[in-house]
């Protein structure tokens, strides 16, 4: 997309899969380390942090923890995909 930046694709794929793995494993115990009951935050942690993997491991725990793990997610690529042209 951007070839002037001089990143590598296939490290960049392979850093984003196990970004999401890890998310998708450490989410559930490190929002109950910090008591964090809230279906809702879990749900936008997930998205937010581990992307599509993240949201389906919340697709796995309860409805309104997907809904927002989604919302996170789609709001994330949004303003990634406004705010990062502007910023370069």
């Amino acid at each position: 997309m951007f070839p002037w930046l001089g990143g590598d694709a296939g490290l960049t794929a392979v850093l984003v899969i196990l970004t999401g793995i890890l998310g998708a494993i450490v989410v559930t115990p490190l929002t109950n380390a910090l008591q964090i009951t809230e279906k809702r935050a879990r749900g936008f942690a997930a998205g937010q942090a581990a992307h599509g993997i993240g949201t389906a491991r919340a697709f796995r725990v309860d409805p309104l923890a997907r809904t927002f793990a989604g919302i996170a997610m789609g709001l994330n690529a949004l303003l990634t995909a406004v705010i990062l042209p502007l910023l370069l």
